[in-house]
């Protein structure tokens, strides 16, 4: 018989009608305004299934773009998000398309940062709050968020992991999981590090100081 947690039972703190289409959607968001890095100029956000559906009536695409704007679930200026947004010049746009065989509430997000560089991520809102990391600038992965997470884009050569380890041995963070997926043999890969404890910043400039082989550090608290 499956243990239910209080969070299942009454869900996360949130501001809007479903946790699915609220809560998980500006995780989504946040998740994606990481990835993308900086100030975010330009979003499209491209909604699959039961998201293409009723992102309106839900309040869907105001959570998503609270998330990009950095907010919480639970923030009471998520019903402003759009006001908000135009305000800071910030552009974005919702359309509907098909993923195939995509969660219901699947979305992708495509972005532009003040610095012109281009993000894209796909994620799902599977229920309660949580979500699932499903795509990385084009790149499978799969990433949930539950713990604090480290994403560690490299170049897929020999001895990169074990540097890894080895800082984060030197600073005593306990790796609960950890997972590595790449596009090919020595093309890019990304690293997913979820730890047991809250990683300080001086492991992300320890990171970064591996050398070129390592081209961007993010740091995802836990969701």
């Amino acid at each position: 018989m499956k243990n239910y947690s209080a969070f299942d039972v009454i869900g996360p703190r949130m501001i809007g009608p479903s946790s699915s289409h609220t809560a998980g959607a500006a995780r989504i968001g946040k998740v994606a305004r990481k990835i993308c890095g900086g100030e975010i100029k330009n979003v499209v956000f491209m909604l699959h299934g039961s998201f293409a559906k009723t992102y309106r009536g839900h309040g869907t695409d105001k959570a998503l773009l609270a998330g990009i704007l950095g907010m919480e679930p639970d923030d009471k200026n998520l019903r402003k998000s759009m006001e908000i947004a135009r305000n800071k010049g910030l552009d974005y746009q919702f359309s509907e398309t098909d993923l195939g065989e995509a969660h219901p509430n699947t979305v992708k997000i495509k972005m532009i940062n003040e610095e012109g560089n281009q993000s894209e991520i796909i994620g799902a809102s599977i229920g309660g709050g949580n979500i699932k990391i499903t795509q990385i600038n084009g790149l499978d992965v799969e990433f949930t968020g539950e713990y604090p997470t480290l994403i560690i884009r490299q170049i897929d050569i020999p001895g990169v992991i074990a540097k890894v380890t080895k800082i984060m041995s030197a600073f005593e963070i306990n790796i609960a999981f950890m997972r590595v997926f790449r596009q090919s043999k020595g093309k890019d890969a990304f690293m997913f590090i979820e730890t047991d404890h809250l990683v300080p910043k001086d492991v992300i400039e320890e990171l970064i100081g591996i050398g070129e082989e390592i081209r961007q550090v993010y740091l995802i608290e836990a969701l």
